[in-house]
């Protein structure tokens, strides 16, 4: 499989540039434990939190919206809900570059996409937080573009954030790629739009067809 005529490539972030670092439940078990709340499991909470991530990934663009999650993830292991005490804490850890990491196959995908000429954008679901994140972490000076949800109104898999980019990169929908690790957000999502699109999967398991394990393995198909 190999991808004609792309121009572009674009790229969501969590999941795919970035992760969470050790993990959410890490943080934070390691946050609610400053504020006198002991001995919580961080896989515990890593499994609360997915649970009620995987319900709310398309409208995520506020601390408001956050709240809500982090709410649903300690319900039963507090007295009172984390909006009305350490949760405005917890957001501001998430801002730092210090709770995330950089995948090390990031760096060198990106040098080699550009140094072929190819235009580099993100799009993403999250708030504001993300480009003073981006610029944090050095990433930022890589991607042409930067569209994020909070700030065009709308968010994956919808066809309108993937649109934006496209109109800001200057190309045409069918020239560009998009990478992302959601199957619904990023994959059909940007098929619907009208771009290519791959899912990078990177835990171990069987590749499915429009898979890859590795952003290096981008770089035979473009």
């Amino acid at each position: 499989m190999r991808f004609k005529g792309i121009q572009a490539v674009t790229f969501d972030i969590g999941g795919t540039l970035i992760e969470p670092w050790p993990s959410v439940g890490h943080v934070y078990a390691e946050v609610a434990a400053g504020h006198g709340i002991a001995n919580l499991s961080h896989r515990e909470l890593q499994r609360r939190f997915a649970t009620a991530f995987r319900r709310r990934a398309r409208s995520i663009h506020s601390a408001a919206e956050w709240a809500e999650i982090v709410d649903e993830t300690f319900v039963g292991l507090v007295d009172e809900p984390p909006s009305k005490t350490f949760f405005p804490e917890l957001y501001e850890r998430f801002a730092q570059p210090s709770a995330w990491r950089i995948y090390a196959d990031v760096g060198p995908t990106l040098t080699a996409l550009a140094g072929r000429g190819l235009k580099l954008g993100v799009i993403s679901n999250w708030d504001e937080r993300l480009r003073p994140l981006l610029n944090a972490l050095g990433l930022a000076r890589s991607f042409e573009t930067i569209v994020v949800s909070c700030e065009v109104g709308s968010s994956k898999p919808t066809p309108a954030i993937f649109q934006k980019s496209a109109e800001q990169l200057g190309v045409a929908p069918h020239t560009i790629l998009h990478v992302g690790d959601s199957f619904e957000m990023d994959l059909q999502g940007a098929r619907t739009a009208g771009f290519s699109a791959l899912q990078i999967e990177r835990r171990a398991k069987p590749l499915r067809a429009g898979q890859i394990r590795s952003l290096l393995d981008l770089l035979p198909l473009v």
